[in-house]
């Protein structure tokens, strides 16, 4: 009687063996679609209370007899500050067309002041200083940069670099 049971055991182990192997191998589930992040536009940058820690408007100054202009190479200037000997005069030009005052910001003063489209050079806006004016000595000085804000325009962080003493000494001459 214990043989009857082994039997069994074996005699199912062999059908077990007689089932015929699949031929091919069961399909693969269809691939999910991977999703595709989105690229979101870069914040704006937030400017924080203190505009000496504003960063810079993109570009660099170049000067050129008696005038000296500040942009990326390539473009057309985002400001200008230019001497006429004739009349010594320093005017300090920035993009724009509308007539605007402008608030120009440094590390020792802040003046808010009329400018108007300039004739000399289209799409900029224009402020004429006396050459003697103190305000571009303060410009020229300011600890690194200074700022030129208002009248809906984009606020320029501008380096206080050489070339803007430079033309102001032009005119001073």
């Amino acid at each position: 009687m214990r043989l009857l049971p082994l039997f069994a055991g074996v005699g199912l182990a062999a059908l077990a063996g007689c089932v015929p192997a699949p031929s091919t191998p069961p399909p693969a589930p269809a691939p999910r679609p991977v999703p595709v992040p989105v690229a979101a536009p870069p914040p704006a940058p937030v400017l924080g209370a203190d505009w000496r820690d504003w960063p810079l408007t993109p570009g660099d100054w170049r000067y050129r007899a008696a005038s000296a202009s500040y942009g990326a190479a390539g473009v057309a200037p985002v400001a200008t500050l230019r001497c006429d000997l004739g009349t010594r005069q320093v005017t300090l030009s920035r993009a724009g067309t509308a007539p605007a005052t402008l608030t120009l910001r440094t590390t020792s003063a802040v003046r808010a002041l009329s400018a108007t489209p300039d004739p000399r050079s289209p799409g900029m806006l224009a402020i004429t200083f006396a050459a003697s004016d103190s305000f571009l000595d303060a410009i020229g000085y300011s600890r690194g940069r200074f700022v030129v804000e208002g009248g809906g325009l984009p606020t320029l962080v501008i380096p206080a670099w050489p070339e803007i003493l430079r033309v102001v000494e032009d005119c001073r001459k």
